[in-house]
Order: structure tokens, then C-alpha cells, then sequence
């Protein structure tokens, strides 16, 4: 992960946005990968390779859908999006989508999960073509952790309804159901105003990164080279336009594990190092633990999410 900047004055962002997240800076996220680096796009990893972690599924081809900023916010050290469930009411509270290593509250720790804590962190709401439109701000942090994953969800003081109303923008929806290996995707980063588009090259069982484990993340095509303040992207299936990952780190330096240098780790505890290539964190998993009025229940039916 990336070390988050710190205003827009630092450049150091952990994983893709954490310690090692993909978070702005320059270098990776603090959950999207570490340094930032001007790297070039290697050859696309071939269909062999990519159908040796599962979850394959024959697509129809299908025209890309331009995918724009429409939705998403930078936040002072990540990039972030407007979301909402299919349950999701125009008159609820909206919810905004980052990484939990993008949280102002700092990282934190394997097992420790933030829950319904006050927070008035503000967000830039940007239009399709990525200029700033207006300021919307939090009530309070809903969820956040990077157990099992990296999220944080913000509740705001605006509904659907007074967005769309003030600033003509429509929130992105969270995919249900698992992603598939092979579909085309676009990471869309609010901080820096940059798309990047590769497709799923497949998943990983866990991914290690420091002092954390994530499960079963998405592992990005060699085109896809997100930087430092991309942590907290939303991933955006080309074909539906709908959200099915979070963006969040990335392997920097070929290093097996550490902070930054993410390594996955498969059922039989073997470990492969893939420098260069940055991952993401499985958003469909959210979609159950929010019910009535976009309130997170953490025991409803279906929900996964650790708790605290």
C-alpha cells in the first residue's frame, strides 16, 4: 500500500494508499500500490496464465462503455466514489467508497474494525469530465478496516437526491454478485484525475502485505500501473458501469510481503512474488451489510464483513 498524502503537499502514499496502500504520493497508494513510479505497461499477461485462479467465465464481447468521473471524489490523500446499493433510496444518507488505509484516523490494525464513528472529513465531487463541482461532507465514518479487506465507507450529511439535485451527479452502484476473470475494467482515480484500463487477470487467495492479509483480491492485467493516490479508486466493470472493486495496492519492488511489496499466498501456503503488478479489493461483499436507509448491520443475512 501506499502512505496517503497528507494534504496535497506530500507525496508519499502507502500500499496504493496505506503503508502499502495505494493512497497519493509519490508512490503507490496507501491501498493501491507504493511509489510512484512512471512505469511503462508490460505485454498483457496471456489467457493461460490468467485462467489459473478461478472464477472464469466466458463473456460476450461487448462495445466499452466510456467510463468517466462522474460519481467520484478525491479526498486529501486518496480518491474515493459516490455509491449506492441496489436497495439504496434517493432520500438515504449517500455513502462515499475509500480504502480503510485512507482513513484521516490512520491505518488500522490487523483485527481492528471502526464502527459508526463521528467523522466531518469533506470530499471533492467531480463531474464526467474530472473538474470539481462541489464539496459534500461526512457524518461519520460507517465502516472501515483492513481485515479481510481494505475499506472504508463514510456516511454524508447529503441524500442521493440533494447531490443529484445540487450538482447533477448520480451515485455509482455496487456491483452484487463476485467479478469475473477477463472483463475489462477501468480504475478511476479522483485525486489525480487519471483513468487506467486493463482487465482482471484473476484472484488471488490471499494477499500479504506487511501486517495485513486481505482475501480473495482482484489481481489487475500488467496495463493497469496505478500510482500513490489512487488508493480508494473505484473499479468499474466497462460493460455495466457499475463498481466491483476498491483500488488499494500494488508490488513496487519484486520484495516477497512487505510493505508495499504485496506477495500472494494461494490455499497450499505457496507464495508467488509478481512485481509491477497492482491488485484491488472485492466490493459486492458490502451490498448485504447494508439494509433500510443505507445503515450498516453488520449481522444481516449474507454479510461477511469483520467485525469489531
Amino acid at each position: 500500500m501506499k502512505k496517503p498524502l497528507v494534504g496535497a503537499l506530500f507525496a508519499v502514499l502507502l500500499l496504493g494508499a496505506g503503508t502499502a496502500p495505494a493512497a497519493a504520493a509519490t508512490s503507490h497508494d496507501a491501498a493501491a500500490p507504493g511509489t510512484v513510479k512512471a512505469a511503462a505497461a508490460a505485454a498483457s499477461r496471456t489467457a493461460a496464465d490468467a485462467a489459473s485462479s478461478g472464477h472464469t467465465a466466458v463473456r460476450a464481447k461487448v462495445r466499452p462503455k466510456a467510463v468517466g468521473f462522474a460519481g467520484t471524489v478525491a479526498l486529501s490523500n486518496c480518491s474515493g466514489s459516490v455509491v449506492r446499493t441496489p436497495g439504496s433510496q434517493p432520500g438515504d444518507p449517500a455513502l462515499v467508497l475509500s480504502n480503510g488505509h485512507c482513513m484521516e484516523s490512520g491505518f488500522p490494525g490487523p483485527g481492528e474494525v471502526v464502527f459508526n464513528q463521528p467523522s466531518t472529513r469533506s470530499f471533492t465531487l467531480l463531474n464526467a469530465s474530472g473538474s470539481g463541482v462541489g464539496t459534500v461532507r461526512a457524518s461519520k465514518i460507517a465502516y472501515g478496516t483492513m481485515t479481510d479487506t481494505d475499506i472504508s465507507v463514510y456516511q454524508l450529511t447529503s441524500t442521493y437526491a440533494q447531490i443529484e439535485s445540487k450538482y447533477g451527479i448520480r451515485a455509482l452502484e455496487l456491483n452484487t454478485a463476485h467479478p469475473v476473470q477477463g472483463t475489462a475494467i477501468t480504475v478511476v482515480s479522483g485525486y489525480w484525475k487519471r483513468t487506467y484500463s486493463c482487465n482482471i487477470d484473476g484472484f488471488v487467495y490471499r494477499l500479504k502485505e506487511g501486517e495485513w492479509t486481505w482475501k480473495d483480491s482482484v489481481r489487475y492485467t500488467s496495463a493497469c500501473q496505478t500510482i500513490g493516490g489512487t488508493s480508494g479508486s473505484p473499479v468499474i466493470d466497462n460493460a455495466t458501469g457499475k463498481v466491483v472493486a476498491v483500488n488499494n495496492t500494488g508490488n513496487e519492488d519484486g520484495q516477497e510481503c512487505t510493505d508495499n511489496n504485496p506477495c500472494e499466498v494461494d490455499e497450499n501456503g505457496q507464495v508467488t512474488v509478481r512485481e509491477g503488478i497492482n491488485y484491488a479489493q472485492e466490493t459486492y461483499g458490502i451490498v448485504p451489510c447494508i439494509g433500510t436507509g443505507n445503515v450498516f448491520d453488520l449481522d444481516r443475512e449474507g454479510c461477511a464483513l469483520p467485525k469489531p
